[in-house]
């Protein structure tokens, strides 16, 4: 049976009887949402023909959807009159047709939705999202697993990378900083999944995270007088759990007159100087040549005369390069790492430093390490989603064989509200820093009860 045929024996039926909601919610037992599909498929298919692709390419994009929504609108109206679609169906198809063109096809909504953080996509048919830090499953899908392939490929190519059996995996960025990971079979078992990290065009500030609960005025005082005074901080934190909007938040603090390079797999940082220099590895070619790693990049900044280094993201023998550009003039780096805790933190550096082959006892390391760190925020996603800062740790040395450390800030839970939401308090540790003398050294001080054992709710 013909898409004519199906159309007529759909319409004849729907005559006479209530109609459903949407005939595209995947989520219905019949078969309305796979004709929805093929019909949006035969205008696209059909779009292409009548369309002048080397025309659309001189019109804005404005201009290119204005020109697709008068085709399109022709095209159901005249060849689908027949179609089962009531008026709103009819308005969603325009702009779905629209997005398979020139966008994302029914990823485009969500890239559009300041309230979206991140876009799961685990095959055709799921499409999950995250909002304010929970995942939520959305009605939308692809029609398969060739069409959600199209998108990828489109994403891929825009930033001048490929995806194919021979390279089935890629970590890329868009043009707006959203970061884009994707990979396809035979690696991933039930068809090409796709996530997207989206990253806010106007992004958090200081006070935006103390409303929502991060960390407190005082902490963020005592964060000010730490990039100010250039101390080497480490931010740690889990997947999510707001390390780079942190450090984003942080270098704020960078005064203008100093020259920042910055370091980073895929550039996410959103930097607000003047004199900035950004540096971002390249993967290998297709020949498994030409790749610039994160340790080349940082070996080469300290050419650059920089004031600043700013590591997206330590993972591997970079840890070393980082950690010696900290110990040798450049005070006042600043970079994230993937750990559960501050001592983790230390464990996972000394991890990376050895994978970088250096022929260092294990002493001599532990004691490079607590030389070159100052301090190590440690961030997370709590269980209702909400990110805080659940420690501020100072690295104070070595005592024998173990780097010493002592927390100045620290959130504690007191339990689950009955809306689920995480209840507790932020409380200093009633310990003065040992940096607090080089702050003052700098005229820089704080009240004298910041860093006091008390509750701040």
């Amino acid at each position: 049976m013909n898409l004519a045929e199906r159309l007529n024996k759909n319409a004849s039926k729907a005559a006479g009887k209530v109609r459903p909601a949407s005939k595209s919610d995947p989520a219905q037992g019949d078969g309305s949402a796979d004709l929805y599909f093929e019909i949006k498929t035969k205008i696209h298919d059909r779009l292409i023909d009548l369309l002048d692709l080397t025309m659309l390419d001189r019109l804005s994009e404005e201009e290119t959807k204005a020109e697709i929504s008068k085709v399109t609108e022709g095209l159901l109206w005249e060849e689908f009159k027949n179609a089962p679609l009531n008026l709103a169906e009819r308005k969603r198809m325009l702009s779905e047709v629209q997005d398979e063109v020139v966008g994302l096809g029914p990823l485009e909504p969500f890239v559009k939705d300041h309230t979206v953080n991140d876009i799961l996509v685990n095959g055709y048919k799921q499409i999950y999202v995250e909002r304010a830090g929970k995942l939520e499953l959305t009605p939308a899908r692809f029609r398969d697993d060739d069409h959600l392939r199209k998108i990828i490929d489109r994403i891929v190519s825009r930033v001048g990378r490929r995806i194919d059996e021979s390279q089935p995996m890629v970590d890329a960025r868009l043009l707006d900083g959203s970061r884009v990971n994707a990979i396809i079979p035979p690696l991933a078992l039930d068809g090409p999944s796709l996530s997207i990290r989206k990253f806010s065009k106007d992004p958090l500030e200081v006070q935006d995270l103390i409303g929502f609960g991060a960390f407190t005025e005082g902490m963020a005082m005592v964060f000010k007088g730490m990039v100010k005074t250039r101390l080497n901080i480490i931010i740690s934190g889990g997947t999510g759990s707001g390390k780079t909007t942190l450090l984003n938040c942080l270098s704020r603090y960078i005064p203008e007159d100093e020259r920042i390079v910055t370091i980073e797999d895929a550039a996410e940082l959103q930097l607000k100087q003047e004199h900035i220099v950004r540096l971002e590895t390249r993967p290998a070619n297709i020949e498994g040549k030409g790749e610039i790693t994160q340790r080349e990049l940082v070996k080469n900044c300290l050419r650059m005369r920089p004031d600043r280094i700013i590591v997206g993201e330590v993972r591997t023998g970079e840890a070393l390069d980082m950690l010696q550009a900290m110990n040798t003039g450049h005070d006042g780096s600043l970079t994230t790492i993937h750990a559960n805790s501050p001592r983790d933190c230390l464990m996972r550096l000394e991890t990376m430093v050895s994978m970088a082959g250096l022929n260092i006892s294990d002493l001599s390391l532990k004691r490079y390490i607590a030389s070159a760190v100052d301090v190590i925020i440690q961030a997370n996603r709590l269980v209702d989603g909400s990110r805080k800062v659940l420690s501020v740790q100072e690295v104070t040395g070595m005592e024998g064989d173990v780097i010493t450390m002592q927390e100045i800030f620290a959130f504690e839970q007191t339990g689950i509200s009955d809306k689920g939401r995480v209840e507790g308090y932020f409380t200093g540790r009633g310990i003065r820093p040992k940096f607090t003398e080089k702050l003052e050294r700098m005229s820089k001080t704080f009240p004298t009860d910041i860093f006091d054992a008390k509750r701040v709710e």
